[in-house]
């Protein structure tokens, strides 16, 4: 095994901190959403932090599949959104993801075949598989 990249980052206070990458490009607040009892504050969040990651990672893996394919896909416009929950059941808390996926110029069949074969290689989807539930949507033109 061969690190490419390392990220570090830490969190000083918990949910209601603030969180630095040792680089610098990340130096924000965190608030608490009002709906998990917080303040509702204008920080952020580990849940929005985490789907910014999932939805980038998984377009990257998106466009490499497409292109280990041979499938010209548009890479500016290629989109993808996570929705992350923050849920509780009997057993305590656990999180939920959907990623809703927009691949302009494709057909459905290409289209959900990317999708598919992206949640496969991508390392966010590796790292939840058989943890969280992950909800795969391709998004089509009307």
């Amino acid at each position: 095994m061969k690190t490419l990249y390392e990220a570090t980052t830490s969190a000083l206070g918990g949910r209601k901190g603030h969180v630095k990458s040792e680089d610098g490009p990340i130096d924000m607040n965190l608030s608490v959403p009002k709906s998990m009892g917080g303040d509702g504050g204008t920080g952020t969040n580990p849940e929005q932090l985490f789907g910014a990651a999932y939805a980038a990672c998984f377009g990257g893996a998106i466009q490499s599949v497409a292109k280990n394919e041979g499938i010209t896909i548009d890479e500016e416009a290629l989109n993808v959104t996570a929705i992350i929950g923050f849920c509780k059941d009997e057993e305590g808390f656990f999180l939920e993801a959907t990623l809703d996926c927009y691949i302009p110029g494709v057909d459905i069949k290409t289209g959900e075949d990317l999708v598919e074969k992206a949640h496969e290689v991508c390392p966010f989807s590796k790292a939840t598989r058989d943890n969280i539930t992950v909800t795969l949507n391709l998004l089509l033109d009307e």
